[in-house]
């Protein structure tokens, strides 16, 4: 999903309906990957992305395409790198290059702010999430851990930017 000129705007986002409007496009995602009937509600994925939004430092790129938001990302600096939150993009949207155009989005802030290394935690058999880290350059690591509140197996990816 693109505008008509094929581009996804993405740019920063602030306040309450930004993170709306990225909780309903993370829970549209999650419930599409993990094939479950029915989305979560809003109110149930705000929590987490306003967790990650009071860490100092921390953005949020919202993507749209005709003006309707169709994906985000959450990150925030860390000592030693920058680190990514959430990725989520409308199921309608997938396979339009929204991820990667927003993973640009985050390579660029981590230049600007003078960390040459970027971090992740996905899902080990997210294969879709995992296809577009690795087309942008991420590289999976042998460091995992298992996710406390849904019990799988997460896997640490790491890009370098310069």
């Amino acid at each position: 999903m693109s505008s008509a000129d094929g581009v996804v705007q993405v740019a920063e986002a602030r306040g309450a309906d930004a993170v709306t409007q990225s909780a309903g496009i993370w829970a549209r995602a999650k419930a599409r990957r993990d094939d479950d009937p029915e989305p979560a509600g809003v109110e149930e994925t705000v929590p987490g992305i306003q967790r990650r939004l009071a860490i100092d430092g921390a953005r949020l790129l919202l993507a749209r395409s005709d003006g309707h938001p169709v994906g985000f990302a959450v990150f925030a600096p860390r000592p030693q790198a920058l680190e990514l939150f959430y990725l989520g993009v409308d199921p309608p949207a997938w396979g339009g290059g929204v991820g990667s155009r927003l993973l640009v989005g985050v390579a660029d802030h981590a230049r600007a702010i003078g960390r040459e290394r970027l971090e992740l935690w996905v899902i080990d058999d997210n294969e879709r999430a995992i296809r577009v880290y690795e087309r942008s350059g991420w590289a999976g690591t042998a460091t995992v851990k298992r996710d406390p509140s849904s019990g799988r197996l997460e896997r640490r990816f790491v890009r370098h930017v310069r």
